[in-house]
């Protein structure tokens, strides 16, 4: 019995352990990206052949301490190479290192070659010649904490190759990788079940070639040409015309018992056609049907009431991408919802966020490696969907009063709504205070309409249980009162844990709605963050913003989404400058710039805090908004709380303001009081706090406090007081 290891992908190894012993492995652990066994060379040679998930079966040879590059080029040296390369033979070197003195693989690679080649040097052979493709004999070494351990690679190169694929597409999946995905998701059970594979982004066609393979009772080694060992000295080459002979045997079995139940399409044609000459290679091209489709509209081919539906769809690893899957996520969760019931699904999504874009409640979750990414391979049972609405119990009296709380205020604000042309708006705020919420209405662009309903605080005595019922009441008769299901009414609820009470985690859907306010459009996202792009309680605000701009340079400090930017560029401001210190919003702000044709140099985004900013910048602005948060603690920038800090931000900012320029500040901290006392030296302060208040806020005219400042003496008449700041710290 000798002693083998065989590597495989992350994630591999237990399917692994379970395929070896299958095959007659004995004695099988697994380990850290592989599989030891004990067996037979007949059992390493059916590893080779047989399994599916193997990337390299090796043999060691040698095991000895190797700190230093002299230590190892001894330890190769005292292995009998004569034993294992013929003359006039080739060879090639793999290496890898970790955790060791010696970290250059390459030198290490070229240290073991020399120390060989030295070896039949040094008794009068010729040495041998390197062939880093195809050499008779491939050598690994594998250097842990400095001990080595010298292999012979039966494989000679990767099991994944299997000798079918002609062409593939730019990011091919792995043909070991795509067996897991199979074997995970139960594809031999559902083909004896009668059930079907499809692919709907099938690519070159791995997924459905290997599942073929699979089923056929095809080795998987079958059709490849070369194999590390036969070059090798201890080669037995009638043990391995035996093994091919019943293999040969096996796939003439099965192949003709294959059913045709075999169905793939791609957007792309190119890579249709890629996947028919791929299964042409594989010699199973008549049991497929390949077809161009996009995959959202792909559907269950006639005949089969089940089977699997299993794909790699895209992950977003390309800059620009990501931020539109969770979309395409979600919308094939909802194709297979609607059309594949009683079948299973398989996607091996780029990460668990992705996952949950899908909607669907995964039975099983796997964490695999595709190359060095981490990816997750979720498994869903379609299960039919009760075709028998299930009758709503009655309202509680609570969610009654809510009910008539809601309509009528929708039937006081209506023709006021449509008057104005307010389609972004509040339609509830805690108005009765066992439903301690907030509802707001979203109209986007196509009058389809959206709600966000934001929990509040619930007091401390009210049980967390009936909280969780008062919230999923206000979601069910918010619905009902505006007509829009569950799947457009965003939820956000606070949980309570250490620390007190906190808004639980949120979607990564990466969806967007177009909403129309004043005439000019934005992109709003209910789902992924704490608010949604467009503060609405300062929808009049930004009114004042674009009614002020006229001829000025405008400076949005805090700028968010910059929504007040395109406000002030829509009135006729000569120019935009957007400061905000996150990147995610700063590109948020780019695309609502864009959305409304202002682009270019004459309006910029500026990725900073505002103090840093106003410390460096030399250029004057006709009419500067603030909206700072309450407070701040980002790890980029200073410490920042409006009641401590407003003064000194207003200071700073009239330094920058020109002669006649205005200052328009706001803030939502309700117990926020200004300083008036240290600003009437510089500014002329007018609180516009009720005339800024939108009529669908008026049960809660304190949300927010305005004021306009305007310089009463000379621009740029004292030192900037961040600067101050900065020298007494």
């Amino acid at each position: 019995m000798k002693q083998f290891f065989a590597t495989c992908p992350k994630g591999l190894e237990y399917l692994l352990r379970d395929e070896l012993m299958s095959l007659g492995a004995t004695d099988v652990h697994e380990a850290l990206a592989g599989v030891r066994f004990s067996g037979s060379l007949e059992t390493a040679y059916r590893a080779c052949l047989w399994s599916r998930l193997a990337s390299r079966v090796l043999l060691p040879i040698a095991e000895f301490d190797a700190a230093t590059d002299d230590a190892l080029y001894a330890g190769v040296q005292t292995i009998d190479w004569s034993e294992h390369l013929a003359l006039h033979a080739t060879l090639a070197v793999d290496a890898n290192t970790a955790q060791s003195k010696l970290t250059h693989s390459q030198y290490l690679a070229q240290r073991v070659k020399d120390a060989v080649v030295d070896q039949f040097r040094q008794r009068g052979q010729a040495r041998p010649d390197v062939d880093t493709e195809e050499p008779d004999v491939r050598i690994n070494l594998r250097l842990r904490r400095d001990r080595a351990t010298v292999s012979i690679d039966l494989a000679g190169a990767p099991l994944h190759r299997r000798g079918w694929r002609q062409t593939q597409g730019e990011a091919p999946l792995k043909e070991n990788l795509a067996a897991a995905m199979l074997l995970r998701a139960g594809w031999p059970e559902a083909y004896a079940q009668g059930g079907a594979l499809l692919d709907p982004m099938c690519g070159s066609g791995t997924l459905l070639i290997e599942g073929a393979l699979m089923v056929a009772d095809v080795a998987p080694g079958l059709r490849r040409d070369y194999y590390g060992f036969l070059g090798w000295k201890q080669h037995d080459i009638g043990l391995w015309r035996s093994l091919l002979d019943e293999a040969n045997r096996r796939a003439e079995a099965g192949l003709p018992a294959l059913r045709s139940c075999f169905f793939g399409s791609d957007a792309d044609p190119r890579m249709v056609q890629m996947a028919k000459r791929n299964a042409q290679e594989a010699g199973i091209a008549g049991f497929f049907t390949l077809d161009k489709h996009d995959a959202l509209h792909v559907r269950p081919p006639a005949g089969f009431e089940h089977g699997l539906v299993i794909t790699n769809p895209p992950y977003g690893e390309r800059l620009g991408e990501r931020e539109t899957l969770p979309k395409f996520y979600r919308s094939l969760g909802e194709t297979l919802r609607d059309h594949f019931t009683g079948w299973r699904a398989a996607v091996l999504a780029g990460d668990a966020e992705l996952g949950r874009a899908t909607t669907l409640r995964a039975e099983k979750k796997y964490t695999l490696y595709n190359g060095a990414l981490e990816t997750v391979l979720l498994i869903f049972e379609l299960h039919p969907r009760d075709e028998t609405p299930r009758e709503k119990p009655p309202l509680s009296p609570g969610a009654q009063m809510l009910k008539n709380r809601l309509e009528k205020n929708l039937k006081h604000l209506r023709k006021r709504l449509e008057r104005e042309g307010v389609h972004a708006w509040r339609a509830y705020d805690q108005d009765l205070p066992e439903y301690a919420a907030a509802i707001d209405v979203y109209t986007d662009t196509s009058r389809t309409t959206h709600l966000h309903i934001q929990e509040y605080r619930a007091p401390a005595d009210v049980p967390a249980e009936l909280a969780r019922t008062r919230l999923r009441e206000m979601a069910r008769v918010a619905g009902e009162v505006f007509d829009t299901p569950r799947t457009r009414i965003a939820l956000k609820t606070r949980e309570r844990g250490k620390g007190g009470s906190k808004y639980g985690q949120f979607d990564q859907r990466g969806e967007f709605i177009e909403v129309e306010e004043g005439g000019l459009a934005f992109l709003v996202n209910l789902y992924d963050y704490l608010d949604t792009g467009l503060f609405l309680d300062h929808r009049l605000v930004r009114a004042k913003v674009r009614e002020l701009a006229a001829g000025k340079r405008f400076l949005n400090l805090f700028a968010y989404t910059a929504t007040a930017s395109v406000y002030a560029a829509a009135g006729g401001a000569r120019d935009t400058t957007s400061v905000d210190l996150s990147g995610t919003y700063l590109e948020w702000a780019s695309r609502n710039l864009a959305l409304n044709g202002f682009s270019g140099e004459k309006h910029r985004l500026v990725q900073a805090d505002a103090a840093s900013f106003l410390l460096r910048t030399h250029e004057r602005y006709g009419l500067i908004y603030v909206d700072p948060p309450t407070f701040s603690n980002s790890k980029r920038a200073e410490d920042f709380d409006v009641q401590r800090d407003h003064v000194k931000l207003l200071l700073a900012c009239a330094d920058r303001l020109t002669a006649d320029g205005v200052i328009v500040f706001s803030n939502n901290f309700r117990r926020f009081s200004l300083d008036r006392e240290s600003l009437e030296a510089r500014l002329t302060i007018e609180n516009w706090g009720a005339g800024s208040i939108p009529f669908d806020f008026s049960r809660r005219a304190n949300i927010h406090d305005c004021w306009l400042l305007r310089p009463h003496g000379p621009a740029g008449g004292s030192a900037n007081p961040w600067e101050n700041a900065r020298v007494k710290k």
